[in-house]
This record gives structure tokens, sequence and C-alpha cells, in this order.
């Protein structure tokens, strides 16, 4: 039988490409690139990889600059009854969380992503969750203003996403471990979606062993 994962993210998991300039138009790596097709070419024909990640999405924040679907707390449950039966969740949310307009700490981000986790835990009992902690975005080119002092505030994500897995019985993996953020601070390149693929394809085997 094939297990079926759901992916459920943001621009990163969307495959969004490193910009050059805020005005330049955004750009999408192919499904062998991005992290997603990545981790379904190594885990192989017994998966189903969903992906959903939506730019500019957060944990939990209501973007007032980009919009109110930009939610993921709000969103998630219509999208895992949309999928289901699933037999494992992935999420990797955060990076938006630490756009100055919110301003929140690690810790505070981290909450947020428990909230997503207690979602999961009353709409689907008993799905195993893949919590991945986003590597930390650094305001730089053109992201500058809108990430402003985000390397500060997202100093120690990795231990704070762990601390909720960890609540909520869930597995963990720090991708600031794993991989480092592309030239824009935000968006990752080709090899840290390849580096991602392979490490989440095999927490995801893991997962559901």
């Amino acid at each position: 039988m094939v297990k079926r994962a759901l992916l459920y993210g943001d621009s990163n998991t969307h495959g969004t490409e490193p910009y050059a300039s805020l005005f330049d138009p955004p750009r999408r790596f192919a499904r062998d690139v991005r992290w997603p097709g990545v981790a379904a070419a190594m885990l192989g024909p017994g998966w189903e990889l969903i992906e959903e990640g939506l730019p500019g999405r957060t944990t939990v924040f209501a973007d007032p600059v980009e919009g109110a679907h930009l939610d993921g707390l709000a969103v998630l449950p219509a999208v895992l009854k949309s999928h289901v039966p699933l037999d494992a969740c992935v999420i990797m949310l955060g990076t938006n969380d630490l756009k100055a307009r919110f301003g929140p700490s690690a810790t505070e981000v981290a909450q947020g992503a428990a909230r997503l986790l207690r979602a999961v835990a009353f709409h689907c009992p008993g799905l195993p969750v893949l919590l991945v902690a986003p590597p930390c975005p650094r305001g730089v080119a053109p992201f500058s203003e809108i990430f402003r002092d985000s390397d500060v505030r997202g100093a120690g994500l990795g231990a704070a996403f762990a601390a909720q897995a960890e609540r909520f019985g869930a597995r963990c993996l720090d991708a600031g471990t794993v991989i480092e953020v592309g030239s824009d601070g935000v968006h990752f390149g080709p090899e840290a979606h390849a580096a991602l693929g392979h490490a989440i394809a095999k927490e995801l085997a893991a997962l559901v062993a």
C-alpha cells in the first residue's frame, strides 16, 4: 500500500528560487530540484508526497501586508481534511514569522508551531508528524528590511522547535544543521534543496516504520 504524506510549508516547500530583487517575478524550481521532489525520488514508488507550500505562509499570523490567507493555522484543518487518508505530515513553517512586522522570538515562533501540532492531533488523531525547524533567515538584500534582525530573534529556533515537538510526541528535524539559506537570506538554493530532501526522506521513513 502506498504511504501518503502531507508536506505543509511556505515558499521553501513551494520551491521558490532565491531573489535577486524584490521587483523580479518569483520563479519556482522544477519538481526534481525542490526538496519534496528529491525526497519523493529517494523514498520511491511506495510513497506519495503531497506538496502544500504557499509562499509567505506563517504558523499563526494573518499577514497585514500580504493577506490573512497566509495564516497557516487557519488553513491547516481544511488542508488536512482535503487529503485524508494520510500516513504522515511534515510541517516546516516559521521563516515568515520572523519578519520584522511580526517581531517574535524563537520561543514564540515555536509556540506558533505547537498550535499547528495541536491542530493535527485534533483533526487527525494519531497521525505521525515531522516538525522541521527552518534555518534562520538573514536580513540581507533584497530582504534587508523585511527580515531585519531575524538572525538575532531567531537564535535557538531549532532547540525551541525540538522542545515543542517533544511535548506533542512529534519527530523533529533542525534543518539549520543540514542546510543554509541561499543568496537572498531566505530561500534555499539547489544544493540545499537536495540535502534537505534527503534528510526529510530519511526522517519520514523512520517516522512511519
